[in-house]
């Protein structure tokens, strides 16, 4: 009896050995045998994303931060603000600056002392999203007109890279922002602008706003990457997945499930139904990362009440 348990223990072994020595050898005929019966090489459907956190109050040093889990993928959004003269065109506004980071730690593509060719591409495409979504009022950081504003440095970490790299990234972007207090200030004698902290600095400086408040964030967006393959949509790509895959497509959507932004990174022509496929999926996805969110923003309250 303890041969025959063995002996089915080893073939069960080799089966493994020999499976996973298949995907490495021939990985676009292992995905396109999994996406013949409908199914993905982890198991998921193909319209299904992968399971997905958020935990507000990552980084307690930050005025604002996220921590973000898209299966795999893990990013750690951090904002800090600091006080600036306003440009004269928009003396009544502040200004927010995004930089997206992918340390060697994240990924065996990423070299030391090579940057990721991907990072600056992410970083604009994040900074374009938050400020044409109309997420952001950048009214709301105006201190003093024409005098002092707030600019807001969003800082992303990618702790691990595996796939949806941009989508992983908006969602912690915009939980930071969501998570983001505003500091108290006052004026000193020398016109310098300078944050207040404690009731003992209520009390002894001349404040510029009363109270720490949030930032009114409307039309907030979120993203869904699709991969595409063939007749196939998978949506929420792994970096296996999108190493193999002839292309993919990146719908952004806002609170309203308007069309914040469309991007397909090269490949071949892709048909009308194929996008609209695409933006459906993004839809229902919106509604669900807003539930996502929304629940950690509770929880972190009643963990403050407590």
């Amino acid at each position: 009896m303890a041969a025959e348990t063995a002996a089915t223990a080893a073939g069960g072994l080799a089966g493994e050995m020999e499976v996973e020595a298949y995907r490495r050898l021939f990985p676009l005929a292992f995905l396109e045998r999994h996406l013949r019966e409908s199914v993905r090489p982890d198991a998921r459907r193909l319209s299904e994303p992968r399971p997905t956190t958020v935990a507000l109050a990552a980084v307690s040093s930050a005025h604002g931060s996220a921590l973000v889990r898209l299966g795999d993928t893990a990013m750690l959004a951090s904002i800090k603000l600091e006080v600036m003269s306003p440009s004269s065109e928009a003396p009544d506004e502040g200004s927010i600056a995004v930089e997206f980071h992918m340390p060697p730690i994240c990924s065996p593509l990423v070299r030391p002392g090579r940057p990721a060719e991907v990072a600056p591409v992410i970083s604009k495409a994040l900074e374009d999203i938050l400020i044409s979504s109309g997420m952001l009022n950048l009214k709301e950081l105006s201190l003093i007109s024409g005098k002092a504003s707030w600019l807001a440095y969003l800082d992303v970490y990618c702790l691990n890279a595996d796939g949806s790299l941009f989508d992983a990234a908006l969602i912690s972007a915009v939980a930071a922002f969501t998570h983001l207090e505003i500091p108290l200030v006052s004026v000193g004698d020398d016109g310098r602008v300078f944050t207040v902290g404690g009731n003992e600095g209520k009390s002894k400086y001349e404040l510029v706003n009363r109270e720490k408040r949030k930032l009114m964030l409307t039309n907030i967006p979120f993203s869904l990457t699709c991969a595409l393959h063939k007749d196939s949509v998978l949506a929420d790509p792994t970096a296996e997945e999108e190493s193999i895959v002839e292309t993919s497509v990146t719908v952004v959507l806002d609170s309203s499930d308007q069309i914040v932004s469309i991007q397909k990174p090269g490949g071949g022509v892709t048909s009308m139904a194929t996008i609209t496929e695409c933006i459906s999926l993004a839809k229902d996805r919106r509604r669900k990362l807003r539930e996502i969110l929304m629940d950690s923003v509770e929880a972190m309250e009643v963990d403050q009440t407590d």
